[in-house]
């Protein structure tokens, strides 16, 4: 990998081609829509980015951009890797430098946009915790291009609607998967079938299409490691009150604060929602009990016997509330 030159504008312009014509209806004229591609290092350069591409035996093999867009946002831009590179591993490697650069140069949140017809991108931007952001975009141009808006914060908590959560379901599979593996009493016993979790959360994100459910993310070094989830409760006379369930950090993000911050969030969203008494459940003595305890959660009791291990065995759960 190497920083692009103005000079590498023909192979530029050939591995965009090569990626683009495996999709219906998508045309190029870069004279009429992308002149920068003639002299991209500059056009990068002079808006305070940076381009690097991958050098291959037959052209270059991948690409990649990012600029500042102000207010601590960067975006990526250009990502594309010749598909007779795809699945060894270079697009994970042009991304972790755009990333890095963005980083180190003060970015907060990253953000990029993908046309609505590459797939195989979209899915690649999941798995890199990138998550549905805002509306579609329309470009005018000859493609007739729509364009789906991809972020996430470097570190932070965000509310996850609808097709955000949608856009979520490879990482908090991911996260939901790992935290079962340990023993983590939260209605699931190892090992927990990719088809069980997936389903999970795309029930998930139905219950917030719905309004049911807040569904909240949380990103340590941009990566999705952890969520927690509040469910409004639906008897007539309950209208104050709401349940807070599947608190899950990945076991690589923990000892760093983030189960806190996910539930001190969750109390800010639950008070702008109009919900005053929060309850929850969770297995005695396990690390959720003591972080509940400390932050000002009230005990009801406990039921031995309410839930059963992974070995038959069966745990005792206690139950909690607070006043927000």
């Amino acid at each position: 990998m190497r920083p692009g030159r103005d000079d590498d504008a023909q192979a530029l312009i050939a591995l965009i081609w090569a990626c683009w014509s495996q999709y219906p209806g998508v045309k190029m004229d870069v004279d009429a829509e992308m002149p920068e591609l003639h002299a991209l290092a500059s056009y990068y350069r002079d808006a305070g980015g940076a381009l690097w591409v991958e050098d291959g035996a037959e052209g270059l093999a991948g690409m990649i951009a990012t600029k500042p867009l102000g207010e601590g946002t960067w975006e990526i831009c250009r990502v594309y890797v010749h598909p007779w590179r795809h699945g060894g591993g270079l697009g994970h490697a042009l991304l972790d430098a755009a990333e890095r650069h963005a980083i180190a140069n003060g970015a907060t949140r990253l953000a990029l946009w993908s046309d609505t017809r590459f797939e195989r991108a979209h899915r690649f931007y999941e798995k890199r915790s990138y998550v549905r952001s805002g509306p579609i975009r329309v470009l005018d141009d000859i493609s007739h291009s729509l364009e789906f808006a991809y972020a996430k914060p470097v570190n932070g908590i965000e509310r996850l609607e609808t097709a955000a959560a949608e856009s979520a379901e490879p990482r908090l599979s991911a996260i939901l998967t790992a935290c079962v593996a340990e023993g983590a009493g939260v209605s699931f016993l190892p090992p927990l079938a990719p088809e069980t979790a997936k389903a999970f959360w795309r029930g998930t994100a139905r219950d917030v299409a719905t309004g049911e459910k807040v569904l909240l993310g949380g990103w340590v070094d941009g990566v999705l490691a952890g969520t927690v989830t509040l469910a409004f409760a639906k008897p007539q006379n309950q209208p104050h009150r709401a349940d807070v369930a599947k608190l899950l950090v990945h076991p690589s993000a923990r000892g760093r604060g983030l189960a806190q911050r996910l539930m001190e969030r969750l109390e800010d969203e639950a008070r702008a929602a109009g919900r005053s008494l929060l309850t929850l459940d969770t297995r005695a003595g396990d690390a959720g009990e003591r972080l509940y305890r400390r932050m000002g959660w009230t005990e009801v009791g406990a039921i031995p016997g309410y839930a059963m291990q992974a070995d038959g065995t069966f745990e005792v759960t206690l139950f909690f509330w607070k006043r927000v």
